[in-house]
């Protein structure tokens, strides 16, 4: 049944404008979920900002795992799984304790505090239901003997297991399936997966293909093992070192790129020709050839049949590398040819049985138009396109995308230049970077979805501020030359940020570069100290929301994004150790209760700038998240106010359009 396309308008609020379609096949982290409650408890409020595809079918209890058949839910009860049959509930497992509990994330989980806002007593459990209903694969969590973390809610102490960079006890996942019908558990006869952050589960670096269980390890490397549900026995099909990280994805959020198809044959993502591309691999891990080839990489895989696999790949578009493209290939690497065969970015999310996709086409300055497509690039039937007019009217501009040479004088790098609403080139703009430079996801979006770090430039412009956000080299989505330039570097790409900007500014007079402010959070709280201590001269003012300054008192899961933990190379790149060199006003803004960055990363930077006798403030949040849950709008008027305090005193520019 056809229905007449619809005409929307972006969701618009005090600071945020947002279009994006759910159900992409990125990996569900902590917020994700949390989203997906937000848009069954508010409807309204997410409907205005989204496409459901057609088989989109509502989220049920996130706290259940139903099964395909749709005859059971299996869930978490006190350190045990549970199974709900027809109104009758009995135990999987019966050894769970805190130490060593069945289905749950470590308790490094990020956002965690999130959903405890949200009334919810822990994370979903990470469950993985067999296709025929039968099993469930699953892991008992370890946790024994790791160090704790404590946190202060006014007079109540809480605390978690995390360790540190070195430790001896971390978190591990070992792998069990679980036989719904006897309750039988058979564990994997392989060493416990490390699980600093999410569950293998949750990352999808773990799935069913038919009545077989495959995983992914990186303790060596990166290995594709194949486990037997049926007797625990496992063996590696596929094993690739490097001198640099070898990866399964330069885009995570996205989850593996590696496909095991029903023949057992095996689509291996690795990026040993200098790009990222796919391999097939036989059953007992052969070598068969090269599926794809060329100065671009595979971004996601999105279907694979007996014949050919679909993906969406970036660097074909030449006026922009960092936008998608979907593609097929025939298996044995003939027979290449785009599906979507033009110069925007496209979003992709399959429908379940595989014969067609939604597709969100766009690009920074071209709004989205959602259709549903064949897998020829037909287009079946278009769902609705947005209508930015009224964005437009309260004095709204798409960002510019640009291209400029890096620090190193010959590598292009990519970014996005807003303007001030009522821009007025004969006028002088103060310029703010807003950052985020880790190697996990892009910082600038190539399509019109601004993402998750796009958001608060919007705000930044309204009050007469000129926005730079740029992905410098490090980030992901390009060459592996490019990405490793982040490889033991956690100050990466910092250099280019300058660079940028002076380059913009020649051509661009109004760009003011005596008032450079930066900020961002997390990572790029991280960032934007580390610039003001690396630049002094240029960075004059910044806010460092939820940065981890210091990685040597962080969790392994932040060392690992940057390799191997090397104790004198995280200390080289500490802001701790560096504390002394700041020069501009800074900003630090912590939330009491952050798990996922812990409130002392902010302390300890604070006491080596004391200990410096260096002037700056600071802004802790009691009971604040790492994302300032629920305090949004006093974390952003902080932020804004000492952005305009410092480098425009005379307040915000008064708009044309009284916006």
């Amino acid at each position: 049944m056809r229905t007449d396309p619809v005409t929307y308008q972006p969701f618009v609020s005090a600071h945020r404008i947002h279009v994006s379609t759910p159900g992409q096949g990125h990996l569900m982290t902590g917020y994700d979920t949390a989203l997906s409650l937000l848009a069954a408890n508010r409807p309204t409020l997410v409907r205005n900002a989204t496409i459901m595809p057609p088989w989109a079918t509502p989220t049920g209890n996130p706290l259940e795992i139903p099964a395909p058949d749709g005859t059971a839910v299996v869930f978490r009860r006190d350190f045990n799984l549970w199974i709900r049959t027809g109104g009758e509930e009995h135990p999987l497992t019966v050894d769970g304790d805190i130490d060593h509990d069945y289905g749950a994330s470590p308790d490094y989980y990020m956002y965690a505090d999130l959903f405890t806002k949200m009334g919810l007593p822990h994370a979903p459990p990470a469950v993985l239901w067999s296709p025929d209903s039968t099993k469930v694969l699953t892991h008992r969590t370890l946790q024994e003997g790791i160090r704790r973390k404590y946190l202060l809610s006014f007079d109540e102490l809480r605390s978690k297991r995390s360790a540190l960079p070195g430790d001896k006890d971390i978190q591990h996942a070992q792998f069990v399936v679980i036989d719904v019908r006897t309750s039988t558990v058979v564990r994997a006869n392989a060493e416990p997966v490390a699980m600093p952050m999410l569950s293998p589960i949750q990352m999808k670096w773990a799935w069913w293909e038919g009545d077989t269980v495959y995983f992914l390890t990186r303790e060596d490397g990166l290995r594709l093992r194949r486990l037997d549900p049926t007797t625990g026995d496992v063996r590696t099909v596929v094993h690739e070192t490097g001198p640099t990280r070898v990866v399964p994805t330069q885009h995570p959020m996205l989850g593996p790129a590696v496909r095991v198809l029903p023949s057992g044959e095996v689509l291996w993502y690795s990026e040993r020709d200098g790009w990222g591309h796919l391999y097939r691999y036989s059953e007992s891990g052969e070598l068969l050839g090269q599926v794809t080839s060329g100065a671009w990489l595979v971004k996601q895989i999105l279907w694979a049949d007996s014949e050919y696999v679909y993906f969406l790949a970036a660097g074909l578009v030449q006026a922009d590398p960092y936008r998608g493209t979907v593609c097929r290939v025939r298996l044995d690497g003939t027979g290449f040819a785009k599906v979507t065969d033009d110069d925007v970015d496209h979003v992709v999310s399959v429908s379940p049985d595989g014969s067609r996709f939604l597709d969100t086409a766009s690009t920074t300055d071209t709004p989205p138009v959602h259709t549903i497509r064949s897998w020829d690039g037909q287009v079946l039937e278009e769902l609705g396109r947005a209508d930015v007019t009224g964005l437009v009217e309260t004095g709204w501009s798409a960002p510019e995308r640009f291209c400029v040479k890096s620090a190193d004088g010959s590598t292009d790098v990519y970014g996005v230049l807003y303007r001030p609403h009522g821009f007025d080139p004969e006028r002088s703009y103060p310029v703010v970077d807003h950052t985020y430079p880790v190697p996990l996801t892009t910082r600038v979006s190539a399509g019109f979805d601004a993402g998750w770090h796009g958001y608060d430039a919007e705000a930044l412009v309204a009050l007469g501020f000129v926005v730079v956000a740029l992905d410098g080299r490090g980030m992901p989505g390009r060459d592996k030359a490019f990405f490793d330039v982040s490889y033991q570097n956690q100050a990466a790409g910092l250099d280019d940020h300058v660079t940028a900007m002076r380059q913009l500014a020649r051509t661009r007079p109004w760009m003011d570069l005596d008032r450079v402010g930066i900020c961002g959070i997390s990572g790029g709280g991280y960032a934007t100290v580390r610039a003001m201590l690396d630049f002094p001269d240029f960075f004059k003012a910044g806010v460092a929301l939820s940065g981890v300054h210091d990685l040597r008192y962080t969790d392994p899961a932040n060392t690992d994004i940057y390799g191997p933990y090397d104790p004198a190379t995280t200390a080289r790149f500490s802001n701790v150790e560096a504390a002394d060199r700041l020069a501009g006003k800074l900003m630090l803004i912590h939330g009491g209760l952050d798990d996922q960055a812990p409130p002392d990363q902010t302390y300890r930077m604070a006491e080596a700038l004391i200990a410096a006798d260096k002037d700056f403030e600071m802004l802790i949040v009691p009971l604040a998240d790492h994302v300032y849950t629920g305090y949004e709008p006093y974390v952003h008027r902080r932020t804004w106010d000492f952005l305009i305090r410092h480098l425009r005193p005379s307040g915000p520019i008064e708009s044309s359009t009284g916006g």
